[in-house]
């Protein structure tokens, strides 16, 4: 029981000594990810709490994964030079994270790739209106598709309260057929014949 209790409290202490992300090289200060044709998909998602320097020069990547580096408190420098960054909206965290560091000379040569508008230009020096421009067609499609979607349902909504009034309605009609004596639908035989002989008298 009480080794349980203790492997229970273990996995929620951060561990002192976290290995090397996959395909990196390390030491205790610096973590080695450059000219691994890193991408965005295949980028390590979390990097040694010591680590004070991290290449990742000279990899395909297009932009940093939101966090990345939030919790690395030792960290000093990045080396991201040698990457096709793409300025678009998934550069606004790193170009936000490259804004806050004391030297921004040593990032002078992290710059756009794409779009071409901003091709060759210091991602930290990009403002946010050059960023967010490139988002506008993403954005008029996302709310074009959710207007569409929310014209579909309405169309959908007004059917399905249509068949259900005319549901209800015949419903209602058939009941109120049933409720009506048999003999005030069909006069029973005996109920015929007796008016016949009256006719007759």
């Amino acid at each position: 029981m009480n080794s349980g209790i203790l492997l229970s409290l273990l996995g929620f202490l951060p561990l002192v000594t976290p290995t090397c992300p996959v395909p990196c090289r390390c030491t205790t200060r610096i973590t080695d990810c450059s000219l691994k044709n890193l991408t965005v998909e295949n980028l390590p998602t979390a990097f040694r709490p010591s680590a004070e320097i991290i290449h990742l020069a000279s990899n395909r990547l297009t932009s940093i994964p939101n966090g990345l580096f939030d919790n690395l408190r030792s960290l000093q420098a990045v080396y991201l030079q040698g990457n096709p960054w793409e300025c678009t909206c998934d550069i606004l965290y790193l170009r936000s994270w490259l804004q806050w560091q004391q030297n921004r000379s040593l990032y002078r040569d992290v710059r756009c790739s794409s779009p071409e508008h901003l091709q060759g230009r210091i991602i930290a020096y990009l403002t946010e209106d050059e960023i967010v421009s490139t988002c506008q067609h993403w954005y008029c499609s996302l709310a074009l598709l959710s207007q569409l979607s929310l014209f579909i349902l309405l169309i959908l909504q007004t059917i399905l309260v249509i068949l259900i009034i005319v549901y209800l309605t015949a419903r209602g009609r058939c009941p109120a057929a049933a409720e009506r004596p048999l003999a005030a639908r069909w006069p029973l035989p005996q109920a015929a014949e007796g008016a016949r002989d009256g006719r007759r008298s």
